[in-house]
């Protein structure tokens, strides 16, 4: 199905994501329509389609955990609508909870127009959106993100969340402080951890005739 956010893909059950012989995950965007309930609706036809295809995976139906140090190695794609991430959900939200009340940990987003900068950010209720708490970081020298693999790392435990870099600390959050700042800390329940390539949307804002397709990012691992 299709992604939140305004965004423009959609997501296929596996022929976007494919291993590419040497140890990596190819998470690949397509330009081309497909059909689907949750596609925009062409307003002279009433038909539904997309027109891209691209690639989410998670852990929810075969690993949750609480706490513990999260991490992935990830050559992440250049190109104006890309938005590739790596991320961690809570696991209430399969049994119905509604988004924000069940936590979201985003361990990586870039946003493909600007590829010397990524994101790390949490949303709770009190705390969403454009208003989750976060930081923008940038690699030394004010390197491109897409020309390499790097690392990013969540360590997590009931005091809060250190993220890392390529094994430097980048951001930390406390909960203690989180919590008589900005409102609960809502995140010590069992997680699901999330990769995908969205297209389009609200934040990262539309493709256009420079984009590559299809583009690919590029997984090494995830532990």
């Amino acid at each position: 199905g299709t992604g939140q956010n305004g965004e423009l893909e959609y997501y296929t059950d596996q022929r976007n994501a494919a291993m590419d012989g040497s140890g990596h995950l190819v998470m690949e965007a397509r330009k081309e329509a497909t059909a689907g309930s949750s596609c925009p609706s062409d307003p002279l036809s009433g038909s539904t389609t997309c027109q891209y295809t691209s690639a989410r995976m998670n852990t929810g139906a075969s690993f949750q955990f609480t706490y513990g140090r999260v991490e992935a190695r990830i050559k992440v794609p250049k190109g104006n609508g890309l938005w590739p991430a790596f991320w961690m959900m809570g696991a209430d939200f399969l049994t119905g909870r509604p988004w924000p009340y069940n936590g979201e940990v985003d361990i990586m987003e870039i946003l493909g127009k600007d590829v010397k900068t990524a994101y790390s950010t949490v949303h709770a209720p009190a705390y969403n959106g454009g208003g989750g708490i976060g930081s923008p970081y940038k690699l030394p020298q004010s390197a491109d993100f897409s020309a390499d693999f790097h690392t990013w790392a969540a360590d997590w435990n009931s005091k809060g969340i250190t993220f890392s870099l390529d094994g430097q600390t980048v951001f930390t959050l406390d909960k203690e402080q989180v919590e008589q700042t900005r409102g609960p800390w809502i995140f010590d329940h069992p997680h699901y951890m999330i990769l995908n390539l969205a297209v389009g949307g609200d934040w990262p804002g539309p493709t256009d005739a420079t984009t590559p397709f299809p583009a690919r990012m590029l997984v090494d691992y995830v532990r």
